[in-house]
């Protein structure tokens, strides 16, 4: 399954948990749901996966992990703030530059509708 595949069931499935949980919860509560949901799909799922950082061929455990990772391929990055900044998406791509991973989805549940608070992020390896 290529990358735009995975990021439609991802994309069904947060909007199921959306349409169950509703805005205003933490974002561990999403996440944990949405990994729920993911694993009922049979897909390869990593949660809170840990991303090292390679300085000079040295490889640095400093504490980076990814919220899900699906299939090795695509990186899901989770929120639930009032709105995403430049920030969260400087995360994600940072951490689609540390995976080799090609997209990325910020999600972000304390929204009204879930369709405006998912957002793509592509890495021109």
């Amino acid at each position: 399954m290529n990358e735009n595949q995975l990021s439609g069931i991802v994309f069904r499935d947060a909007l199921k948990v959306h349409r169950n949980l509703g805005p205003g919860l933490l974002e561990s509560s999403y996440e944990e749901c949405l990994f729920y949901e993911l694993n009922k799909s049979g897909l390869l799922i990593e949660r809170q996966k840990p991303l090292p950082l390679v300085y000079e061929d040295v490889k640095l455990e400093i504490g980076y992990r990814v919220d899900l990772l699906i299939e090795k391929k695509l990186i899901i990055e989770l929120k639930s703030v009032d709105a995403l900044n430049d920030i969260h998406f400087a995360q994600l791509l940072t951490y689609l530059k540390l995976s080799n991973c090609r997209l990325g989805l910020l999600i972000n549940f304390n929204v009204t509708l879930i369709k405006n608070g998912i957002k793509r992020i592509a890495n021109n390896l």
